[in-house]
C-alpha cells in the first residue's frame, strides 16, 4: 500500500494518491491531470477511483478531466447531486482497492455532502482517514460557505451537524489512526489551520479545540462561526463548476498557448477588452511594464489572489510571463476557474520594448529611506498598509492608514489620485499588486516601499500595537 500527499502551497490545497496492487485512487486532484496519470502510468497502476470530498470553493477539482483520460469512477458521499456521471455512495459504503479498502463516512458540516475516506489497510486495520475540509490540523472547516450557493442553509445549521459529524463518525476512531487533510495554513476555507499537513487523530482529540471531549453542541457553534471573514467573491463560482461541470484543461490551454506578436497581442487587448497580467516576479515589474498592465506572480500566492481580485471568471486575460512559464500560468488560473486566457505576448517585455511601445515603472525606496523622510514630514506622508486587518491590528506603523488588498476594489474611493501614496505589505509582493492595480485605476503618484513591513520593522519608527497608540517599541 502506497499513500502519497501532494501538496500545492500556492492553494493551500492537498490532493492524495493511493496504491494497492496495481489499482490506485486520487482524492480531491487539482484541474491538471497529469500529474496523477503520469504517476499512475510510472507505477504500472490503473486509477480506479476518484474520489471527491465535497464540491470545493476554493478551486475547480480535476476529478471530471482525470476520470475522462483514466477510466477511474468519480465518487462523491451522499446527497451530492453533480450534473455529470458520477457515484454517489451510501454511507458506510466500502470501495476495494487492491488489497486495501475505502470506507465512505458521511460527515456533514462544512456542505451538506462533505465525506471523510477511512482507508482500511492489507490487514483489516483502519489506517488513515482523508478528512477534506471537515477536519483540518488544529481546525474544521468553516460552516458559512454554502450559504453563498444555498441561503436557506445557515452556518449555524451547518455547523450543527459538523459538531455531529466529528463525534459520531471520527472521534470513535483509534488514536493512531492518521489525519489527511484538504487544506493547511494559508487556505479561506478555515481560520486558524496549522502549518503541519498530517497529524494522528489521538493528537488532535488532544490539541484541536474542535474536538474537545466536554465542547458542548451550542458552544461548538459559537466557536466555529463566529470571526468569519468574507470568503474571496470566486468561491461561489468554483462550487458552481465543480458541481455542473466544466470545459477541458487541453481546450483551456490550447487557447491560451498561443504566442502573439505584439501587434497581435494589441489587437486582442483592444477588441476582447481583455485584461493584461503580468505574472513575472515583482522585481521585473516594477522596474519595467506594459502601462495599464495589472501584476500578480507566478512565485507567491498566485490563484487565490487571481480570485480576490479578477471579479469576472469570463474576464479575457492577456499573459506577460517569463520565457516557458505561460502554460504554467494558463494552468494555475484554470484551478480557480479563469479559462478564458487567450495568449501571450511573444518575447515578453524584450519585443514589447523592441517594438518601441510606451513602458512604465513603479517607484521604489528601501525602508532606511522611508524612515528618514518619514520622520521628517511625518505629518505630511500619506502611508497604505495594504496589508489584512488582522495584520495591521497586531502592529502597524504609527499613522499608517490600513487598505487591505482583499477589499482594493471596493475601497477604491477612499483614497485620493492627486495625493501621493508610499504602500507596504509584509514583504513587498501584496504591494506591488495593489500598485499596479491603482496605476491601472489613474493613481500614479505611488511609491512602494521595498521589503515590507519586515524592512520597516528593522528601523526606528513608531509602531503600534493592538490598536493601542503612541507606544513605542
Amino acid at each position: 500500500m502506497k499513500v502519497e500527499q501532494i501538496y500545492t502551497g500556492c492553494l493551500a490545497e492537498a490532493a492524495y494518491y493511493i496504491e494497492s496492487n496495481g489499482e490506485a485512487a486520487v482524492i480531491d486532484p487539482l484541474r491538471d491531470p497529469k500529474p496523477y496519470l503520469d504517476k499512475a502510468e510510472r507505477n504500472g497502476a490503473k486509477i480506479r477511483y476518484i474520489l471527491e470530498t465535497h464540491f470545493h470553493a476554493d478551486f475547480v477539482s480535476g476529478h471530471i478531466d482525470l476520470a475522462q483520460k483514466s477510466g477511474g469512477t468519480i465518487v462523491f458521499g451522499p446527497t451530492a447531486a453533480p450534473a455529470y456521471e458520477a457515484h454517489i455512495a451510501k454511507d458506510g459504503e466500502v470501495l476495494k482497492l487492491g488489497d486495501v479498502y475505502i470506507k465512505v463516512l458521511h460527515t456533514p458540516g462544512h456542505t451538506m455532502e462533505s465525506t471523510t475516506y477511512l482507508l482500511v489497510d492489507e490487514n483489516g486495520k483502519d489506517h488513515a482517514i482523508f478528512t477534506g475540509d471537515t477536519l483540518f490540523i488544529g481546525d474544521v472547516g468553516r460552516p458559512d460557505l454554502v450559504q453563498k450557493v444555498k441561503a436557506e442553509i445557515t452556518p449555524e445549521i451547518l455547523a450543527g451537524y459538523l459538531y455531529d459529524s466529528l463525534r459520531n463518525k471520527i472521534m470513535p476512531l483509534a488514536d493512531e489512526v492518521i489525519v489527511y487533510p484538504g487544506h493547511g495554513a494559508g487556505s479561506a476555507c478555515g481560520k486558524s489551520m496549522s502549518k503541519e499537513t498530517v497529524d494522528t487523530l489521538g493528537h488532535q482529540k488532544a490539541t484541536n479545540y474542535a474536538l474537545r471531549a466536554d465542547m458542548k453542541k451550542q458552544e461548538f457553534i459559537k466557536a466555529v462561526t463566529e470571526g468569519l471573514v468574507e470568503p474571496p467573491q470566486y468561491f461561489p463560482q468554483n462550487v458552481l463548476m465543480n458541481i455542473k461541470g466544466y470545459e477541458s484543461i487541453d481546450k483551456v490551454i490550447g487557447k491560451g498557448n498561443r504566442p502573439l506578436t505584439v501587434k497581435a497581442f494589441q489587437a486582442v487587448w483592444e477588441s476582447m477588452d481583455a485584461l493584461v497580467l503580468d505574472t513575472r516576479n515583482k522585481d521585473a515589474f516594477t522596474k519595467c511594464h506594459i502601462p495599464g498592465s495589472i501584476f500578480i506572480g507566478l512565485d507567491d500566492m498566485f490563484a487565490p489572489w487571481v480570485g480576490t481580485l479578477i471579479t469576472d471568471l469570463q474576464q479575457p486575460i492577456l499573459l506577460i510571463t517569463e520565457e516557458g512559464k505561460e502554460e504554467e500560468a494558463i494552468i494555475r488560473l484554470s484551478r480557480v476557474g479563469y479559462d478564458n486566457t487567450q495568449g501571450y505576448l511573444k518575447g515578453g517585455m524584450a519585443a514589447w520594448k523592441e517594438a518601441g511601445e510606451p513602458t512604465d515603472i513603479i517607484v521604489e525606496i528601501s525602508a532606511e529611506d522611508f524612515a528618514e523622510k518619514y520622520q521628517q514630514e511625518k505629518k505630511m506622508i500619506n502611508l497604505l498598509d495594504v496589508r489584512r486587518r488582522s495584520e495591521y491590528d497586531t502592529e502597524h506603523i504609527a499613522g499608517a492608514e490600513n487598505f487591505p488588498l482583499d477589499f482594493i476594489n471596493q475601497n477604491m474611493a477612499m483614497i485620493d489620485p492627486q495625493k501621493k501614496y508610499y504602500l507596504h505589505c509584509a514583504g513587498g509582493y501584496r504591494s506591488v499588486i495593489a500598485g499596479s492595480i491603482l496605476k491601472a485605476r489613474g493613481f500614479h503618484n505611488l511609491v512602494n516601499i521595498k521589503g515590507g513591513y519586515k524592512a520597516l520593522s528593522a528601523t526606528p519608527l513608531e509602531r503600534t500595537q493592538f490598536k493601542k497608540q503612541n507606544t513605542e517599541l
